[in-house]
Formats: C-alpha cells, structure tokens, sequence
C-alpha cells in the first residue's frame, strides 16, 4: 500500500492530541482525581515547591514512603499535549512500516521490522538517504539482529533528535520529515525547559530522602508524553533501586501493551522498573471528549474488561519480579478481589511480603477493611493521604466516598468470613505454609 493509504482511525488518533478550547480547563466532569489549571510559571514553582515538602513530610513519617507528583502542576499542559501527539505519530510510522511487512495485529513486542526493508522505505518516502539511515542502525544494539522492534525505534527517535527538535514528524503523505509546529517560541522553548528542571528537582530530592516518587497518571491525550519523561526519569534515577514510579491505568485500551513495553526496556538497560496500577479516574471526561471531538474511546468499553486488564498487567509485572527481582508495583486499590489475586499470586510465585517488591495502596479513611489486614500480616501497605486547600480537597473527598458508598455498605456475611479466616492464617502464620 502506499504511505497515504494509512489505517482508518489515523486521521481521527491525532485529534486526541490537539488543544480544544471547550476541554481547555480539565477540571470539569472529573469526580475522583486532582487536576490543575496552568496559570503562570510562578503557579508551577508553588507547585514544585508543595511536592518538595511532601516529599520531606514522607520521609519523616514512613521508612521507604512514597509521594505523588501531576506533571501537569509542573508546566504548561500545551507541551505536554505537542509531546504526546509526536510520539503517537512516530509510533503510527513504525506500526504502519510493519503493517507493510505483514506484521499487522501482532503484540506490542513480537513487531520486528526488517533493518533492510525498513531502510528502503525511509528511502522511498524520501526521509533519508541508505547511507544516513544506515547510518543510524549502526548504534550498539540497533539493527545487529537484522531486526528493528519497538524499543530500537524508540532509541532511534532518542539518539538522532533531542526533546524539541522530536517535534518533527513524518508526513506519511508526502514522506517527509516536517516540524508539528511551525517552531517553539522561545517562551515555549523555556516552559518545556523548565518543566523539565522541575521534575529534576523532585526527582534528586525525592532519591536524597529515600522517598520514591510516583508520577500520577492523567488524561489519555498527555499521557504518552507524562510516561515517557518518568521513563527518562527512571532511567537516570532507577540504576539502584526503584526511586521513579510510573503510573498505569488500567481502563486504557493499550495499558498492556504499556506494561510490556516498559518492563522490557527496563531489562535491556538493567534499571529497576516502578509501577504503580491504577484503574482510571478521568473515564467520563474521556468519553465525552472523545464523542464530540470524532476519535476512538480509549477507554475500555466495560468495567469487566478493565479489572480483566489490571490483573494481565499485574501479572506480567509479579511474573517479572519472580524473574529478576528489579521490578517493584504499588497494588493501588480499593477492590477487595484484586487484594486477593495478588495474594495469591504472590504465594504461587513465591515472592515474599518482606521483599517490599509488591505494596499495597488505599486512600485515608477509606478500605480499612483492606488496610488493616495486610499491615498486620506484614505487608508493605500505604495510606495515599490527599492534601491541599479545604475548599479544593473536601469536594473530591466527598467524591471518593461517594464512589465508595455502595462498596462500603457491601460488607455482607460472606465477606466478613473470607477477611475473618484470611487474618486467622496469616496471623497464625499459615498463609505461606505448603498445605495451604
């Protein structure tokens, strides 16, 4: 096929990644997550400045404590946004280049373009010469195989462009390499710049004090470019120990394909993979934004199908950690059978609570049920403790409750039974024992 004749949905992905004044202020329609409005840099420094103290007030209070961080309280969405929509494009380019080689349909991971063909078809749609591409290939691990996957391409993107110059983009009509923007303005230019230093700040602060910090999800239309900066991040500050956590919601079409991804790269380059799992928060303002800007639901169609995906993507990371023990995840829910799969997942892959590779998260005042129960049988569980102006943080607390309601008035006999004998083995010390 021809590089304009390129998938259907192509044409409507790329209007999830434009700024849309009716969606300019995020924070209508989200009833269970904290979202900021970018103001001014000066906003963006308080910001940063409130992250550092929480990060110094998790140190004082918990050994191994975790603070959470929204890139969007750290710069200008916009950026975010541009980001996102290169590395979705380039990410198309790769998908369409495997269509052509008949891999269309094939996970994530099992996509390996051939180094050869793939060097004629930039050549024929006139993106680089067989000399430069070749070029290219020649990297350290690049094209030794014959092969180019995913992670390959992604290190292509890296090595031949740095952070603003990514935002140039192949047009699949006329083949060529052309800017997203006409440029960054220099203002622009510095807002990305600082975003960038800020999150460094946290980052070295958060690795002096022991405290690992989480990067919060958000909406879908910023997210490749939120988790490819906590991927550089982790990259720089994961060589030891798990310090970076990258956030995974679980609602998202592509979470898996997310996970592999990511836990794969971390294996070639040996660093320790962080997760924290989610289910989602932003599910009614994605599906309205999605309906009336025309491009496809990102989210998963039915609440089935999304604990189907948080407990695949769970279990490839328990499966990791079996592997290598570097891989680390923050188990952050409030849904008692989720505890449970992992739980038992943990005992069938032996992966003891006290390696603190698997924890647990629930927020303050709500599941104690849960919390209670594992901390007393030694696992690592967490309180996420919402904190901020009361005006600002009563309305979204009162959300979580709501949502919680039904949940909580759920406590029938036979739940009491199963968190009745689940204490009695674990405090009896029986839970892990073989005839259990």
């Amino acid at each position: 096929p021809s590089p304009s004749s390129s998938t259907p949905g192509a044409e409507r992905r790329e209007k999830q990644y434009r700024a849309h004044r009716g969606f300019g202020d995020r924070r209508g329609g989200v009833i269970s997550a904290r979202t900021y409005f970018y103001a001014d840099e000066a906003k963006c420094d308080q910001h940063m400045e409130t992250f550092l103290r929480c990060i110094d007030a998790s140190s004082g209070s918990s050994v191994d404590g975790f603070s959470a961080i929204k890139l969007t309280a750290l710069g200008r969405p916009q950026f975010l946004l541009q980001f996102s929509e290169v590395l979705v494009k380039w990410r198309r380019f790769f998908n369409q280049m495997a269509a052509e080689q008949g891999q269309a349909g094939r996970a994530a991971l099992e996509m390996k373009l051939e180094a050869e063909k793939l060097q004629e078809a930039l050549a024929n749609l006139g993106i680089a010469t067989k000399a430069e591409s070749q070029h290219w290939f020649t990297g350290e691990n690049l094209g030794v195989s014959g092969t180019v996957d995913l992670l390959d391409w992604n290190s292509l993107i890296d090595s031949r462009t740095k952070l603003s110059k990514l935002l140039l983009v192949p047009n699949m009509q006329t083949g060529q390499l052309e800017p997203l923007l006409s440029r960054f303005t220099e203002e622009e230019d510095l807002q990305m710049k600082r975003m960038l230093q800020r999150m460094d700040t946290l980052a070295k602060r958060a690795t002096e004090k022991g405290v690992r910090l989480m990067v919060d999800a958000e909406q879908s239309y910023f997210q490749p470019a939120i988790s490819r900066l906590t991927l550089e991040m982790q990259r720089r500050f994961n060589r030891d120990r798990a310090i970076i956590f990258n956030t995974y919601q679980c609602y998202l079409k592509e979470a898996y394909d997310n996970v592999t991804v990511d836990v794969e790269l971390s294996r070639r380059e040996g660093w320790h993979f962080g997760a924290k799992l989610v289910r989602g928060a932003y599910m009614e303002q994605e599906r309205e934004r999605a309906a009336q800007i025309g491009y496809e639901d990102p989210i998963n169609p039915t609440y089935e199908k999304t604990n189907e995906m948080y407990h695949r993507c769970l279990d490839y990371i328990l499966e990791e950690i079996k592997h290598s023990r570097k891989a680390n995840v923050m188990v952050a829910s409030h849904n008692e059978d989720t505890v449970k799969f992992t739980l038992r997942r943990m005992m069938e892959l032996g992966i003891h609570p006290s390696e603190k590779k698997v924890c647990f998260g629930q927020l303050l005042g709500m599941c104690d049920q849960i919390t209670f129960p594992l901390g007393q049988a030694g696992f690592p569980v967490y309180k996420y403790v919402p904190y901020g102006p009361v005006n600002e943080v009563l309305p979204y607390l009162s959300r979580r409750a709501q949502e919680n309601r039904g949940f909580m008035q759920r406590a029938n006999r036979e739940r009491d039974l199963l968190w009745r004998e689940f204490k009695r083995r674990l405090l009896a010390g029986s839970f892990f024992s073989p005839n259990h």
